[in-house]
């Protein structure tokens, strides 16, 4: 059977193009870790890392024991994925460039057969294996993004700041305003492993919620 792979049945939320374009997201399930800090030098977010890519690889090769839940299929692990917001402000990317000062919500999508049941025995499984991770810092959540302008980023991380506003002003010439409020971010989808690949060939979708 063939896996499907998110990125590639899904293009227009993960193979944007260059250019900013419009997209309206529907709801999707994630495993998601809350954390606050410099995400290049903070154990928070390592640790998160740790959580993300163990749960959701748990319930992938749940297979391997029998225990996969109802309605399982073959898949790709979805990309990580991230929220960044800051205190005080509305967070867009640009204005806050103390690292230390981001909050975030790293979260890796699910299929659509992972319940609350299934979260909860592989967060189990991996209690097991890892018992110094604090899972309980782990969620399943439902997430509803809505109406957003997206581009692809092609470069360094820091290097974000010109795609970024490509985004304002694709937003502002067509009637849109940014809506950085409630549940709505500074949203990257990392389509890159930074460790194995150089900084100028990273590929990152960033997608900023709007409103007319």
């Amino acid at each position: 059977m063939e896996k499907l792979d998110y990125k590639k049945e899904y293009k227009d939320l993960y193979q944007p193009k260059s250019k900013p374009s419009l997209i309206d997201v529907p709801e999707m399930v994630f495993i998601a870790v809350d954390g606050a800090g410099d995400p290049n030098t903070c154990p928070a977010y390592k640790e998160a890392m740790e959580m993300l890519y163990g749960l959701s690889f748990g319930i992938k090769m749940s297979k391997m024991d029998g225990s996969q839940p109802e309605g399982y299929f073959e898949y790709v692990v979805p990309p990580l994925e991230g929220l960044w917001f800051a205190d005080g402000v509305s967070f867009d990317g640009l204005n806050v460039t103390d690292k230390n000062k981001f909050k975030w919500i790293s979260m890796i999508r699910q299929p659509e057969f992972v319940t609350e049941q299934v979260f909860e025995t592989a967060r189990e499984k991996l209690a097991k294996k890892k018992p110094d991770l604090d899972l309980s810092k782990a969620r399943l959540m439902k997430y509803t993004e809505g109406l957003c302008v997206q581009i692809m980023h092609k470069g360094a991380y820091d290097d974000e700041p010109k795609s970024i506003e490509l985004i304002k002003k694709f937003a502002a010439e067509n009637g849109y305003a940014e809506d950085f409020s409630g549940v709505r971010y500074h949203h990257e989808i990392y389509l890159s492993d930074p460790r194995k690949c150089a900084p100028e060939r990273l590929r990152t979708v960033i997608r900023h919620p709007v409103s007319k």
